[in-house]
């Protein structure tokens, strides 16, 4: 993991606001970051960097990758892009009181992070525990577990 970090940002639709706003709050940390985001949630933080962008008089320009909304296939494309080791870190908003239409994706994917070791936070306060860390600003050897051993296994 580089000093630069590839960090999702994913937030479902009761969520996204709150993600939003923590995107505003810490603009300044995620500016100079790479940024993933799926569907809307990623034309909502594009809108919210071009907000604080301009209160702020700033010529920096937000790295922001758009996948495809969650249900469409974003959440696919970003377990893809973990496995990849193209993700960094993970922050998913979502939304523990609304079952999902993907429900099956949305845990494929926290299931691919896992497998990975990505860095995941599910909420506002892990999310700023994660960007607060020392750990955070420099570069950080991300081990990876062997799980060879389960397919090469005899059923």
């Amino acid at each position: 993991m580089d000093i630069r970090k590839n960090i999702a940002l994913v937030g479902h639709d009761n969520r996204k606001q709150e993600l939003v706003e923590w995107v505003e709050y810490n603009w300044e940390i995620l500016i100079e970051q790479n940024l993933i985001c799926t569907g809307t949630t990623g034309r909502l933080i594009e809108a919210a960097f071009d907000k604080k962008l301009k209160e702020n008089r700033s010529e920096k320009i937000a790295n922001i990758l758009k996948l495809k909304s969650g249900p469409l296939g974003g959440d696919q494309q970003l377990g893809a892009m973990i496995a990849e080791n193209k993700v960094d870190i993970i922050i998913f908003f979502w939304d523990p009181m609304q079952p999902q239409p993907h429900d099956v994706d949305v845990k494929a994917l926290l299931r691919i992070a896992v497998l990975y070791n990505v860095v995941t936070a599910s909420n506002r306060a892990t999310a700023d525990f994660i960007i607060t860390s020392d750990l955070f600003k420099e570069a950080y050897d991300q081990h990876v577990s062997d799980f060879a051993s389960y397919t090469n296994r005899k059923l």
